[in-house]
């Protein structure tokens, strides 16, 4: 009876293992370049086919995280040069997942968030960026100019909140006879708190 070698065994399939996951990431890379090649043809959705097949490849090993964030980078860029931005902020998110310092991901998202006026979110990854790179004066200007925007649209929001809540203090009031306009709020000086008055 033959007695066989189990560190050869394990020995050959390590090796197999390592020659099947580096076919892989090359049939990956192929994908990749091709999806560049019709990227830079203009042709967006075949691209993103392309790159999506060479994501489906992928093995879930440390091996293959740097191009599936590349790949997955890549479909944002389509999907932004096609005005889906929501889809843009998903696959940069996922992007960032594999890579956290993934600058052009951050860019990209941080430009999605803004076509989609989510400036504070889109301030946020331009901050990243800036701890990644404080040299980085496209995400300094991009700052400057969105920080109006987003005071803005906060003063926006919370008007229409006051709006929400007055209208819903007034369905509620209405059925007594009064409004929200019976009640005023008076601030004291001295300590920043408010007090309600009833006024009919």
């Amino acid at each position: 009876m033959e007695v066989k070698d189990q560190t050869h065994q394990t020995y050959e399939d390590a090796l197999n293992d390592d020659q099947l996951n580096q076919k892989i990431l090359t049939q990956m890379n192929e994908a990749k370049v091709e999806g560049n090649k019709l990227f830079g043809d203009g042709l967006y959705e075949e691209a993103l086919l392309k790159y999506d097949y060479a994501i489906q490849l992928a093995p879930e090993t440390p091996s293959s995280s740097e191009i599936r964030s590349i790949c997955h980078n890549n479909r944002a860029t389509c999907f932004f040069k096609l005005g889906k931005y929501e889809d843009t902020v998903k696959e940069c998110t996922k992007a960032l997942e594999l890579n956290p310092s993934y600058m052009k991901a951050l860019i990209r998202r941080g430009e999605a968030h803004e076509k989609l006026e989510n400036y504070d979110e889109a301030i946020t990854d331009m901050k990243k960026v800036l701890e990644l790179d404080p040299s980085n004066y496209q995400s300094k200007r991009t700052i400057v100019r969105l920080e109006p925007l987003a005071a803005e649209k906060r003063e926006k929001m919370k008007e229409e909140m006051i709006g929400k809540l007055k209208d819903m203090g007034n369905s509620i009031l209405g059925r007594f006879g009064m409004s929200v306009d019976n009640f005023k709020a008076v601030k004291d000086p001295n300590t920043g708190s408010y007090s309600i008055s009833f006024q009919r």
